[in-house]
């Protein structure tokens, strides 16, 4: 991974994928211009939202999920974003009213725990960190995984370098961009993307694309065990 750049030149890293790997390129052309932006930084809950949000998600789909966890911004009275603050005035059984699991509800509370005593950096103090600085702070938190910190590092903190081999459409996507006869191992796909750095988000952006070119639907990756 990089480290901590953010704010990078789409156009730029296009241009350089397009040179370092001309199949790649080809997909890339048949795309069009890279898209990928990151969500807004949306105050001093957007941390403590995204990963609750990413807890919620797991093994469920995104319409269910988004209805889960509008019950419970509903039931914690924050409109806009659940905050550890208004999530501890509820009970376990309403939250569990609202669909989430109890499993779900422990890593809820522990990721609550985590923020309000400071157990996790702030988002603004993983901006200073490096890629793997922020991994290894954030999978402290009950059912929070690599994967789920990689979505955070492309999405929310905006970094060039994240290759998310675990994604089950980055794999179909690799598999389709390169022909690959069979599934693809995460060592080829590591070793591909070696030629991808320091823009590796960018092009995953583009494996994903691969993906909705055919129109199928994918699951996340096993999430860690949060019970």
């Amino acid at each position: 991974m990089l480290g901590m750049l953010e704010g990078y030149d789409r156009s730029a890293a296009v241009r350089y994928l397009c040179r370092a790997d001309p199949e790649l390129g080809r997909h890339i052309e048949s795309v069009g211009p890279c898209t990928l932006t990151p969500a807004p930084d949306s105050g001093p809950h957007a941390l403590f939202d995204r990963l609750a949000s990413s807890i919620l998600s797991q093994q469920l789909s995104v319409k269910a999920a988004a209805t889960i966890a509008g019950r419970l911004r509903e039931r914690a009275a924050g409109p806009r974003h659940l905050e550890p603050v208004l999530l501890n005035t509820l009970s376990d059984d309403e939250i569990r009213a609202c669909g989430v699991s109890r499993p779900k509800i422990a890593a809820l509370r522990d990721l609550a725990d985590a923020v309000g005593t400071g157990r996790i950096p702030t988002l603004t103090e993983l901006r200073g960190f490096d890629d793997d600085e922020v991994v290894d702070s954030l999978t402290t938190v009950r059912g929070v995984g690599r994967w789920t910190v990689e979505m955070l590092l492309i999405f929310l903190l905006d970094r060039p370098d994240v290759f998310p081999v675990a994604d089950v459409g980055i794999r179909r996507g690799f598999e389709r961009v390169t022909g690959l006869d069979g599934p693809a191992t995460a060592t080829q796909m590591l070793g591909r993307a070696e030629a991808w750095a320091p823009y590796r988000s960018v092009a995953s952006w583009y494996l994903w694309r691969a993906v909705d070119q055919t129109g199928q639907a994918v699951p996340a990756p096993p999430p860690p065990p949060v019970g």
